[in-house]
């Protein structure tokens, strides 16, 4: 599959002493990408090598800054009432099969896997604020992305204890909200990347209402898109637990 790559741009810009630092606008991205709560319908759309479709309709729910969430299957009706939940910012995953009525946790290794055979992983699902502890900030330029001015932030891996060596987030320069983000495999090795589209302010918040993860590596690509969102929404201190995923 061919997918038209939008780094093809503009050089580096120099930066200035008056730019934010790399932690400051690592700060920035993960406040705007995990409001307090949100809950909303999706649909994903798998797209294999063949160029075959797969989709699925989920409502999911996020809380606590995305330390937590939780999904529930729609659609189609084979995977209908399945669920699943992360916590620890997909540290914990436990899966529910509604056929079986059965919960089961993941092994830890799990976070790394893809996601229902899809382009992202549970790690990518989840990782929240985990990336200020696991990869070292670096504000590299500025630099034009699909015509927009954005900050190139390179996010340096600490341990060996994480999917990709680095990523690199271009957000920006008007809102420090990423319109892209690449991920380098522990060859660094550009695999996957991550378009944030169509942002529209939802409830005061920027909302990427469809994002393609396309994987370079083996020629597919996976789009998720927001049907209905809301930000104004409350859980109490249940629903991000292994009982309510049987609800």
């Amino acid at each position: 599959m061919k997918r038209l790559m939008l780094f093809c741009l503009a050089a580096v810009t120099s930066l200035t002493a008056a730019d934010p630092t790399g932690a400051e606008i690592l700060n920035k991205i993960i406040d705007l990408m995990n409001p307090e709560n949100a809950k909303a319908v999706m649909e994903q759309t798998i797209v294999t090598t063949s160029g075959d479709k797969r989709t699925f309709q989920y409502e999911t729910y996020m809380g606590n800054r995305g330390e937590s969430s939780l999904m529930r299957y729609l659609e189609p009706s084979r995977v209908k009432g399945n669920a699943m939940l992360m916590t620890g910012f997909s540290d914990n995953i436990w899966m529910y099969n509604r056929r079986t009525d059965r919960v089961r946790k993941l092994a830890s290794s799990a976070k790394n896997q893809k996601f229902e055979g899809s382009d992202f992983t549970y790690e990518d699902m989840g990782s929240g604020d985990s990336w200020k502890e696991d990869y070292t900030p670096v504000l590299k330029g500025i630099e034009k992305i699909d015509r927009e001015k954005c900050y190139t932030l390179e996010l340096q891996l600490k341990s060996d204890d994480n999917s990709y060596k680095k990523m690199i987030c271009f957000a920006r320069l008007e809102d420090f909200f990423p319109i892209q983000i690449d991920y380098y495999d522990e060859n660094d090795v550009l695999s996957k990347s991550l378009y944030l589209e169509d942002i529209q302010t939802v409830e005061g918040i920027p909302t990427p209402m469809k994002m393609t993860m396309s994987n370079h590596l083996d020629k597919t690509e996976t789009v998720m898109e927001y049907t209905s969102i809301t930000y104004d929404v409350e859980f109490d201190k249940y629903f991000f637990t292994e009982r309510n995923l049987k609800k």
